[in-house]
Formats: structure tokens, C-alpha cells, sequence
């Protein structure tokens, strides 16, 4: 009988997710200051 690991991890996809996670810290604060730039560009159009 062939014994076949199934739970190594090269037979498992890479997770999207735990891709991502490293690269928070640089995503998060980039992303709101583009949605904080885009909110002020919005409110100064307005009025």
C-alpha cells in the first residue's frame, strides 16, 4: 500500500489571502490616503 501525504504543503494551493498578509503594513496606509485624497478632491469640488 503507497502512502501519499496529502496534507505537505507544495500539494497545496498558495492561499490568496496569506499571500496579502505581508504586505499590509504598506497596502493599508497607501489605500486610505488615496481614499482621504479622493474624499477631500470630492468635498473641494462641491462646494
Amino acid at each position: 500500500m503507497s502512502h501519499h501525504d496529502h496534507d505537505s504543503p507544495k500539494d497545496q494551493p498558495q492561499d490568496v489571502v496569506e499571500s496579502i498578509v505581508p504586505l499590509m503594513p504598506i497596502v493599508l496606509p497607501v489605500a486610505g490616503a488615496v481614499l482621504i485624497f479622493l474624499l477631500a478632491f470630492i468635498a473641494v469640488f462641491m462646494a
